[in-house]
């Protein structure tokens, strides 16, 4: 009984280490409005390590989110921000503190996601992080028809060219099996979709949401728009009340909080 014992104990010790590693460690992001919790992401290591070096030296202790834009994100942990006298504009990037992109598919912007800003692409092409401060994502939340819309826009092009390729040349006939096969004709349709979409797939900024992707923004929300561009390297888990509560602060011209919104402390669990 003593050995069944010890491999069950075993077995339970080893799930709990893989569902540990799996989940990540957790940040515990300290403000003067409230708390806020995040797991990081072990698939993005180079972010993620960065991140908690930062976090462990006390980089982010006593800096500001310096950009708060509802219904798309906050930003903080600039270091021209610690000091910063109230209305002055901070915030600014730090190059020292750049690092590769670990843009990973799987990961999108639904609210609460953990990002790394950057410089815009005409003048950091390579997309690089800044790790120097962080974003998290509020977003909005979309309609079913909205996210419809935005794929026939985004795609339109590339179907307008496949329509011409595949379904034009053969429109006649299969007008013709319709009125007499019509289990033919949906064979034949469902061959040409398929066509279709692997042109709309194979071209460069195409749009197709994922499953996961419909359901979390049009229940969480997110912003969309940000997919496949920034690195994302973790995700809230408690305090998107406080979030929200950053977010719709009154801003001055900047987008800097009128109200100093101050980092007390990051700390890694």
């Amino acid at each position: 009984m003593k050995k069944i014992y010890y491999i069950l104990s075993a077995l339970f010790l080893c799930v709990v280490a893989t569902s540990a590693q799996e989940a990540g460690k957790t940040v515990v992001i300290k403000t003067n409005v409230g708390t806020m919790k995040a797991i990081l992401y072990d698939d993005v290591p180079n972010h993620t390590r960065t991140f908690i070096e930062r976090a462990k030296r006390g980089d982010f202790n006593g800096t500001l989110f310096t950009r708060v834009l509802p219904e798309f994100m906050i930003q903080g942990g600039a270091p021209d921000s610690k000091n910063a006298p109230a209305g002055a504009k901070c915030g600014f990037g730090d190059p020292s503190a750049e690092i590769p992109p670990e843009i990973n598919e799987k990961y999108f912007h639904k609210k609460g996601a953990l990002a790394a800003p950057r410089q815009p692409d005409d003048i950091n092409p390579q997309k690089k992080s800044d790790m120097s401060q962080f974003f998290i994502v509020q977003g909005k939340v979309y309609r079913e028809t909205e996210l419809d819309t935005l794929e026939r826009t985004a795609n339109y092009p590339a179907r307008q060219k496949a329509l011409k390729e595949f379904y034009a040349p053969v429109r006649a006939e299969l007008n013709m099996i319709k009125m007499s096969n019509k289990r033919e004709y949906q064979k034949r349709l469902r061959a040409i979709n398929a066509q279709i979409d692997s042109v709309i797939q194979a071209t460069p900024g195409h749009l197709l949401f994922t499953d996961e992707q419909r359901k979390a923004y049009t229940t969480v929300g997110g912003c969309h728009h940000l997919d496949g561009t920034y690195t994302i390297f973790g995700e809230l888990t408690e305090g998107f009340d406080v979030l929200d509560q950053i977010a719709t602060q009154p801003k001055d011209q900047n987008d800097r909080p009128k109200k100093d919104i101050r980092i007390q402390s990051i700390t890694i669990e």
